[in-house]
């Protein structure tokens, strides 16, 4: 007591020793807590910036015990802290009143914290409990200056304050300053023995066990060296700790698994100061890296991050304060739901940020991980048996339910991976199923034993995937999923079938196509009475041939026999299809059929040898067999006979339009006429190709168009026999011969003569061709008189030009090439029609060239469709002299090369 004494006095003499600022001790810059920051920078500048406001004391908790939210949150966000992660540490310090816990910390930290004005008196200067962030020390150093124990301002209350302030220090801090004189060292009372035993006692019962560094600063150290004081106190700490009750499991605990205790001393500040700051500056290196490994709170433990340090210190000061007394039981509950909730927030934060977790969430975002469940269950057993560790001095029952929960939400954090494994492992059944299904096709297995055996085989393996990807720790259910799979194998399977069967159908009608079209088509090119019993043979021949087979096919795929039976009348009614089309095909083209027929009929004899028409040939009977065999034709295609049951329609017909100049009268007196209707009797209407109406109109089309053709034979006829007798009789040529014998003597002793006769009987040979000579005499001697005056002298004209246009270009082509052989002059066509060529070309081959219709289309040109003006026709198959035609086209094709 009087050595205390003395010590105020001369704090009273030295005055404003103990009023020294931050700045003045330490060169660390400061800022006034309302000063106005600038915008952070980057490198050193940031860093300064965060000391600049870090070394600003600010009060977590008033000296009525309430706690500064809105302040503390100020200065977390200010200060930087909120944002460090776990890389961060909490430095308390507690000691007796007016020790110099607030000087220290200034000197040690560069913070300012008030300090006491020895020149006012001693008396209480921290009120409740200050927090500042220490300046230049890394990592981020969170300080707290606790209010002096011992103080006659608290009275009687200030055991109570000491304890809690003492219990929320430890709860909370890294390393624990406990400031204590020197000459204390040894006492019951002024060492804080009995707070530090009330601590550890509520520190076991209450909190997880932290390791916690208790850094006891001895102050103004005597002459007595530190290796003998240590030891003293030491020994009186492990007493302290060993008379605390203990749970069952940690009796024999020793002290070092919760706390480091650290011993260092100090000289007098006021006596000795430059060796005061030399040791602080010393003390102060220990506290740079203090949560590395080594340093004062290297092995700390449960740590909260620094974005809910705040909020942690208020629960925990909430229920320091609701136990005055330090008699927690009825709040032991409370603190275990909260602790508990934390240690599962710290485990549910371990396992999200896990590295082997991580790797296989990452693995199975790509493709099925061998061994998922067992991975995944190793990693989730490793954070559940963290968090029992940690919970085991907590209420069971609140343990054990926030074990649930944090169970629950790590299997809501792994079931998406999880649901993406099934996924990769439903994929793989499928493509397990299709690949199998594929190859036991190909190996021509049937298709129903390979969907079986594959679906067998593919469910199978995904069973299996999904037992190795379930973990115990969770519920997990793989039927649905299982289902979705099988569901995926029937879609597939169906889809496959029905691609087959399509694939089978357009097989089966694609051979069906191929065996009849071509067939039935020849059969109708060469058609006669046998044409439709001869279709129906190739149907019937063709249909068992190839339905059968297509139906034992469809037994692979073990149909019923309905649907089998259905296909097989589908493709039974395609084929009929067939037919059908190809006669609608051929009925719209009977009109060149019957053409073809004609032509072949009358332009060929029995031998199939062209005829030569030299006039000794009948050709009305030629013409009469040539029409009835293309009736013939006709009554084919007027209709579909699927029946075996003869008809009448050719001879209906026959009688009617063939035999029509003598019928029609007697059928007009005595009934109606037969073809004037719209249907047939011995053919139903829906397989009626051509009405009767629309055969007596093709008819009368036909008529017209062959009529040309036998016109020609009959002109060629008349023209072979007028070319038999166009030389002159033997008497008139001995008459030329005995009357012209001067005039004949006089040319050959003149050749010259001979050379000008024939030059002029070629340019008058000439001139002949290139009027026409012969087809205007046609219509009299006097208009073709007029007609060749008049066009005698363009024609002169013309063939001068064109003698002076070959002059002319023989004069720029000095040096011709050889001349190229003369091209073979084409004949005329002899007077046939090939069974594939149109009438209206086979009309433009036989017709005479006219110079007067150059540039107009011809008016012999006719259509070949089913529909023609018969009018029009018979107006172009005018008798024509064909063979003077050919020759004047030949004399004037060989007149042109001449001149």
């Amino acid at each position: 007591m009087v050595l205390r004494e003395s010590r105020a006095a001369g704090q009273v003499k030295r005055g404003a020793i103990d009023r020294r600022v931050p700045s003045a001790s330490i060169p660390f810059p400061t800022r006034a807590l309302g000063a106005r920051a600038r915008p952070p920078t980057t490198g050193s500048e940031e860093m300064e910036e965060r000391d600049a406001v870090g070394g600003v004391a600010v009060q977590l908790i008033d000296g009525e015990g309430e706690f500064a939210a809105e302040g503390a949150e100020r200065f977390m966000a200010a200060a930087g802290v909120a944002g460090c992660g776990l890389s961060y540490a909490v430095v308390s310090i507690m000691g007796p009143q007016s020790s110099g816990k607030s000087t220290l910390l200034n000197q040690l930290f560069g913070t300012n914290f008030r300090e006491m004005d020895a020149f006012r008196g001693r008396s209480q200067t921290t009120k409740g409990i200050w927090i500042a962030r220490c300046v230049g020390v890394e990592p981020c150093t969170v300080v707290l200056d606790l209010e002096g124990t011992d103080g006659r301002e608290r009275g009687e209350d200030d055991t109570a304050f000491e304890k809690q302030s003492a219990l929320f220090a430890l709860a909370i801090s890294d390393i624990v300053l406990i400031n204590m004189w020197c000459h204390d060292i040894g006492r019951e009372q002024a060492a804080n023995k009995p707070l530090l035993k009330t601590v550890f006692q509520v520190m076991m019962r209450l909190f997880s066990p932290r390791k916690t560094t208790l850094l006891f600063v001895i102050r103004d150290k005597t002459r007595t060296p530190l290796e003998h004081l240590e030891p003293v106190l030491r020994e009186d700490i492990q007493k302290i700790w060993n008379s605390v009750p203990k749970p069952e499991a940690h009796k024999d605990t020793p002290i070092g698994e919760f706390f480091n205790v650290e011993v260092t001393a100090l000289s007098s500040f006021e006596e000795k100061e430059e060796q005061f700051r030399e040791q602080v500056q010393q003390l102060r290196q220990r506290f740079s890296n203090s949560i590395a490994p080594g340093g004062l709170a290297g092995d700390r433990r449960g740590v909260v991050p620094a974005s809910g340090f705040l909020f942690s210190s208020q629960q925990i000061w909430k229920v320091i304060l609701e136990n005055k007394d330090l008699d927690l039981p009825a709040h032991k509950v409370m603190v275990a739901t909260v602790r508990c909730d934390e240690i599962a927030n710290e485990k549910f934060g371990c396992i999200t940020s896990d590295t082997e977790w991580l790797d296989l969430e990452s693995a199975v975002q790509s493709g099925p991980v061998p061994g998922f469940g067992k991975k995944l269950g190793y990693i989730v057993d490793v954070h559940l048996q963290e968090y029992d560790k940690e919970a085991v001095y907590f209420d069971e029952a609140v343990r054990k339910g926030k074990r649930q929960h944090l169970e629950s939400r790590i299997v809501n954090l792994v079931q998406p991976a999880f649901q993406k494994m099934l996924t990769h492992l439903r994929m793989k059944a499928l493509e397990k199923f299709k690949t199998g299904l594929i190859s036991s096709l190909e190996s021509g297995k049937s298709f129903a034993a390979s969907v079986r055996d594959n679906t067998e085989c593919s469910l199978k393996e995904f069973e299996q995937g999904c037992a190795d990807a379930v973990i115990k720790q969770a519920n997990w259910d793989c039927t649905k999923i299982l289902e979705k799979v099988r569901r995926d194998i029937e879609d597939h399977a169906l889809s496959v079938r029905e691609s087959k069967l399509s694939e089978l159908t357009a097989q089966a009608k694609e051979k069906l196509r191929k065996a009849l079209a071509e067939p039935v088509e020849s059969l109708f090119d060469a058609a006669d009475q046998t044409t439709w019993a001869s279709i129906r043979n190739v149907y019937k021949r063709e249909t068992e041939a190839i339905l059968p087979e297509f139906l034992k096919t469809l037994c692979g795929f073990e149909m019923e026999y309905a649907p089998a039976e259905a296909m097989v009348s589908k493709l039974r009614d395609y084929a009929r299809s067939i037919v059908e089309s190809k006669a609608k095909d051929e009925a719209s083209k009977v009109m060149i059929h019957m053409k073809e027929r004609f032509t072949t009929v009358f332009s060929h004899d029995k031998d199939s040898i062209p005829r030569v028409w030299t006039g000794k040939e009948d050709v009305r009977a030629i013409a009469k067999d040539a029409r009835s065999a293309a009736l013939k034709l006709l009554s084919v295609m007027v209709g579909i006979r699927w029946d075996d049951e003869p008809d009448s329609i050719e001879s209906i017909l026959t009688s009617t339009l063939l035999e029509g100049s003598v019928v029609s009268k007697i059928a007009s007196a005595a009934s109606a006429d037969p073809l004037a209707s719209t249907t047939w009797e011995e053919i139903p209407p829906k397989q009626t190709i051509i009405t009767p109406s629309q055969c007596k109109s093709l008819w009368k089309q036909f008529k017209a168009e062959t009529e040309f053709t036998i016109t020609q034979a009959v002109s060629t006829q008349q023209a072979h026999r007028r070319g038999n007798s166009r030389l002159p009789p033997p008497w008139a040529i001995v008459a030329m011969a005995v009357l012209g014998f001067n005039e004949i003597m006089t040319l050959l002793r003149n050749p010259i003569y001979l050379f000008l006769l024939f030059v002029g009987y070629l340019i008058v040979k000439a001139l002949a061709v290139q009027l026409d000579v012969n087809r205007e005499f046609q219509n009299g001697v006097v208009p073709g008189i007029i007609s060749v005056s008049t066009k005698l002298l363009p024609t002169i004209q013309n063939l001068v030009n064109k003698v002076a246009a070959e002059q002319q270009a023989e004069h720029q082509h000095p040096q011709p090439q050889a001349a190229e052989p003369p091209q073979p002059q084409m004949q005329p066509p002899p007077l046939l029609l090939s069974p594939r060529r149109p009438m209206s070309e086979l009309r433009r081959l036989h017709m005479p060239s006219s110079p007067r219709k150059v540039g107009s289309p011809s008016p012999s040109s006719s259509s070949s469709s089913t529909v023609s003006s018969p009018r029009h026709v018979a107006e172009d198959q005018k008798p024509r002299p064909v063979v003077a035609g050919h020759e004047n086209e030949n004399e004037s094709n060989s007149a042109d090369s001449i001149v």
